[in-house]
């Protein structure tokens, strides 16, 4: 039971205020005024000491690095023109049918989120999809929602798939072959599941004919390194993960190695492309290590924990994943997955209900537009196309594409056996 006081009361406050602005964006300021202001309020107000905000900033090192390094991957495909050649050869394939489009770029979207990651297919795959729409005379936003939505939907196909997967088991996922017989079956489902939902949305866009044999933009050797840069890094990431090494330096040393090779053979546009980076994202993250640590200290963690300890079963399970599914769109998975965490180090539930987190946490934040990192790593990406995504009108697909998604995927991993 947590004894609550005026200083409790008024953390909280403030973090569901920062929260809140994180998800509508009042003046349409960036996202991370608002977690960063949130965190400079709670420090002012000396609710939460200097030292420990800090602390709370440094605890989000490895999510720094691994972005900046799929930052600069990105980046680096977009200046190179790799995107708009992967576009073409899509167009290409699907043969004049927005309907075969949009399974290629779904498929796709699945095999770019199992092997680099939810993040990599909002920052990498969004500008190619995006690419790929214009080449088709088509309009993107259905197309974009693939990206969206397969980024939490196939983040829990293997650990490296969501570094929110990390953040959850406390930086000690289990090994992947019981990995894969916990969340092989509940991953098909969600894949499957989302698939059907997010066509019969978007069926309307997906009558009339998309174009056909496009030609192909030429492919420099930048774009090859480029290439080749985003498939070593994928094979960099299955090493790591299965030795149990973080991923964020190792995916921020491939970033700048392809970068540098770039920048080298071109001799010029190591500026160019620092300015194309999202750096905004990063503050975002820190302020809402933040924002967790302050809500950690009024013991909410704590009271978290306790449930946990005292839930066992199927029933526990399927309240544990909904309530955290809940949760995540209601403040992001990222702060909803490290006070998880903490709960369950506190707790040690049941594996069952720790897997039924897990599925809440990468799953659950299809809702929103606000509800994962990777979402609103997307809304960045499509808002420098030109593509604005507001609350309502995500919430208007997310309703119908994340419960049924949600309920088959645990559904899938609770009738497993323990």
């Amino acid at each position: 039971m947590i004894a609550v006081t005026s200083a409790h009361i008024a953390v909280w406050l403030i973090a569901a205020a920062a929260t809140a602005a994180v998800i509508v964006r009042p003046f349409r300021w960036p996202e991370a005024v608002w977690a960063v202001g949130g965190a400079a309020v709670l420090v002012a107000a000396t609710l939460l000491p200097v030292s420990a905000a800090w602390t709370a900033v440094g605890k989000g090192l490895d999510v720094y690095l691994f972005l900046t390094g799929m930052m600069l991957l990105s980046e680096i495909a977009r200046e190179e023109g790799l995107f708009d050649r992967v576009a073409a050869m899509a167009v290409n394939r699907a043969r004049g049918s927005p309907q075969r489009l949009f399974t290629l770029v779904y498929a796709v979207g699945v095999m770019v989120t199992a092997f680099l990651s939810n993040d990599a297919t909002a920052v990498v795959l969004t500008p190619a999809v995006y690419a790929a729409a214009r080449h088709a005379r088509v309009k993107p936003l259905p197309y974009l929602f693939v990206c969206a939505f397969i980024a939490n939907a196939a983040s829990f196909v293997l650990p490296i798939s969501n570094p929110a997967n990390i953040v959850l088991y406390g930086g000690r996922t289990p090994p992947l072959a019981p990995w894969l017989a916990a969340f092989a079956l509940p991953s098909l489902a969600a894949i499957v599941t989302t698939y059907v939902a997010l066509r019969w949305t978007q069926r309307p866009a997906l009558e009339a004919e998309c174009a056909r044999d496009v030609a192909l933009p030429p492919m420099p050797t930048g774009a090859w390194a480029a290439l080749a840069g985003i498939i070593v890094t994928g094979l960099v990431l299955l090493i790591v993960s299965a030795l149990d090494i973080p991923l964020g330096l190792p995916t921020c040393i491939m970033g700048v190695l392809t970068a540098a090779v770039v920048w080298i053979r071109r001799r010029s546009g190591l500026l160019r492309t620092l300015k194309g980076v999202s750096w905004q994202v990063l503050p975002l993250v820190g302020g809402l290590f933040v924002l967790v640590e302050a809500l950690d200290r009024t013991g909410v963690v704590a009271a978290l924990g306790a449930n946990l300890r005292g839930g066992a079963g199927q029933a526990a399970a399927w309240v544990a994943g909904g309530a955290i599914a809940l949760a995540s769109n209601l403040m992001n998975n990222l702060p909803a997955g490290l006070i998880a965490s903490s709960a369950v180090a506190q707790a040690h539930p049941p594996q069952k209900v720790v897997d039924a987190l897990l599925i809440g946490v990468d799953l659950g934040p299809n809702l929103s537009v606000s509800g994962s990192l990777a979402t609103i790593l997307w809304l960045t990406a499509i808002r420098r196309e030109g593509e604005h995504v507001g609350f309502r009108r995500f919430l208007k697909v997310g309703a119908v594409v994340a419960p049924p998604a949600l309920a088959l995927a645990l559904a899938a991993r609770l009738l497993l056996p323990s």
